[in-house]
């Protein structure tokens, strides 16, 4: 069996009276800081790889031809 409603409001008014209404709008303003910064942090990321991608593309060097003469098939 699951808690009552009772009991949930309960639980939330002692947090909101152990906290206050500012100890929480700083915690809430804080985990907005640090889920932008994950996603910025997403974003480098993604930009480092890219700008790697283009360095390996550019550093490739393309197979050079040989210089042998082909053989023929005979008939």
């Amino acid at each position: 069996m699951g808690p009552s409603w009772w009991q949930i409001a309960i639980v939330i008014l002692l947090f909101v009276l152990l906290f206050g209404r500012g100890k929480i709008s700083d915690l809430m303003g804080d985990v907005a800081k640090g889920i932008k910064s994950f996603k910025s942090g997403l974003e480098d990321e993604d930009k480092e790889v890219a700008d790697a991608k283009v360095i390996q593309q550019e550093t490739t060097v393309p197979p050079a031809k040989s210089h042998e003469p082909e053989k023929q098939k005979s008939s």
